[in-house]
């Protein structure tokens, strides 16, 4: 769909809106300092919509502050080691993300002299970067006047024009609109104006309609749908799958694995385990094993239920496991999955050393 030279209706009041009452974020050049004619770091642009990926922004900011004090251009999270990475997404959940930037930063790197293409098109060839982040990362870094679409820019579309069709089978129909009202002078604002309004106004429950800058238009609130919106088409419930997990302690060495680079938490540290089917498998060492109970833990396609086994050896035992090797690893640097069944072995006595520090 053509853009219009100038801004919309809809686009002048979200911009307008913007100006006055933007968010500040770490990753951001407001308002009034693009006026100024500062500009957006690109990598710092994408690292952020990266993180901020099923995540939201309150999780992201200390990941955010702590990568870019780490790794402060694009060049030096190329030149990173995979485990240093990784065990600084720790926590941050999506762990294919992880391995993803670091892809995309290394290409970056070597292809493209550490500068981050400016188009839209550009953007999709690097690895990992899939429509949303090469739309969002052109219009806020670069002003390309490209469509950024993600769940807030949906609710606030599905409102604003009372698209009662369900989700996901009206993301089309979200997304043409989103474009119509895109506008070809200050998209990067503009993108950053209706992610915030749905975040602080428009928002799933509750929507502050009363001081919406978009009340006037909004074809959902004149019908009085608006919290009905967007319809969401009914989720099959999700199943149950069982595992076990074995968490040995020696001194200070903690049994560690390293996981395949690919599936679920792919490419992580973690204790050994079985697979996630409820298939049996032998311990990674002879040890006195004890259940320490489960732990439960939701991924996007089922929930898990997660034995765990401890086991607290000398400082000289444990001799050379079946799997995993002997590390000194500090709990916080792996996923939450194994946080929790770290926290649920630290319960365990007579183990009194599991959880410790040394």
């Amino acid at each position: 769909m053509a853009l219009a030279a100038g801004p919309d209706a809809t686009a002048a009041a979200l911009l307008a809106w913007y100006d006055r009452h933007a968010r500040v974020m770490p990753w951001r050049i407001g308002p009034a300092a693009r006026r100024a004619g500062e500009r957006p770091d690109p990598y710092r642009i994408w690292l952020s919509e990266v993180m901020l990926q099923q995540t939201t922004v309150a999780a992201v900011r200390g990941y955010f502050t702590r990568f870019t004090e780490r790794w402060p251009r694009v060049a030096d999270l190329a030149a990173a080691a995979d485990a240093d990475v990784m065990a600084e997404w720790a926590g941050l959940g999506y762990y294919a993300r992880a391995r993803n930037l670091l892809a995309c930063a290394r290409a970056v790197a070597a292809d493209h002299d550490a500068r981050f293409p400016e188009t839209r098109e550009g953007l999709l060839a690097l690895p990992g970067v899939g429509p949303y982040t090469a739309a969002a990362v052109a219009a806020i870094a670069f002003d390309e006047p490209a469509t950024v679409v993600d769940g807030n820019v949906e609710r606030v579309m599905a409102r604003l024009h009372a698209v009662e069709a369900p989700l996901p089978g009206a993301k089309a129909e979200l997304s043409r609109l989103a474009a119509r009202h895109t506008p070809l002078e200050r998209p990067g604002d503009y993108a950053q104006a209706v992610m915030d309004l749905g975040a602080t106004i428009c928002t799933p429950r509750n929507p502050a309609c009363g001081i919406c800058p978009l009340n006037a238009s909004c074809a959902a609130r004149a019908e009085g749908i608006q919290t009905d919106l967007p319809r969401k088409a009914a989720k099959a419930a999700k199943p149950t799958r069982q595992g076990m997990v074995w968490i040995a302690r020696r001194g200070a060495e903690w049994l560690i694995e390293q996981r395949p680079d690919r599936g679920l938490l792919g490419g992580t540290a973690g204790f050994p385990g079985t697979g996630w089917d409820g298939t049996e498998a032998a311990p990674p060492l002879a040890a006195g094993w004890q259940a320490a109970g489960e732990v439960r833990h939701t991924f996007t396609h089922f929930h898990l239920v997660l034995t765990v086994m401890a086991a607290e050896l000398p400082p000289d035992g444990g001799g050379n496991p079946e799997r995993g090797e002997w590390r000194k690893a500090a709990p916080g640097d792996l996923p939450t999955l194994m946080r929790k069944a770290h926290d649920l072995a630290a319960t365990m006595r007579p183990l009194g050393r599991i959880g410790a520090t040394d």
